[in-house]
């Protein structure tokens, strides 16, 4: 089984839309077992009701991001930056199954895999062709995409606090 990302090279954490906009909390993934675990951390970190929308950013190692929407009862919608790196420790895995995406063991090197809903975030602003170009830039950083994105979705300060 692929090694898990030690907690210094983990960032987690949560953003839920209120009406006077979006508050973070770091959260703790370092207990999930399975995908249902990651959303029931986030629940947890920001106190949520049920029926909320709320986002769950995560970036490993310099090398991937996932963002995870909740959104009332629906299922939750998965974007990951790189499936293939993704897929190489039981964290990223998780994300993986969440979004249904399958990742072949061996595979040439074929570069950035993102992979998911690539729409998650459209209707806030941040459009499917522009989601995979930031995910695909090359030599930008996993957290400075989040960043972008962030910014693009005005919670920015709330990430900056957090991380």
């Amino acid at each position: 089984m692929p090694s898990r990302p030690t907690n210094s090279a983990l960032f987690a954490a949560a953003f839920v839309r209120t009406p006077s906009g979006w508050n973070g909390a770091e959260v703790d993934l370092s207990n999930a077992e399975i995908a249902d675990d990651l959303g029931d951390a986030v629940q947890e970190s920001l106190g949520l009701q049920g029926d909320e929308l709320a986002l769950l950013c995560v970036e490993v190692e310099d090398e991937w991001f996932a963002i995870v929407r909740y959104d009332d009862d629906a299922e939750p919608r998965v974007f990951l930056s790189d499936a293939h790196a993704a897929a190489n420790d039981s964290l990223g895995e998780l994300f993986t199954e969440l979004a249904g995406v399958v990742v072949p063991d061996k595979e040439s090197d074929l570069g950035v895999r993102p992979a998911g809903d690539f729409d998650l975030l459209s209707d806030l602003g941040v459009s499917s062709e522009e989601l995979l170009e930031l995910s695909m830039e090359e030599g930008v950083l996993p957290a400075d995409t989040l960043s972008v994105i962030a910014e693009k979705l005005s919670f920015a300060d709330e990430l900056d606090r957090l991380h």
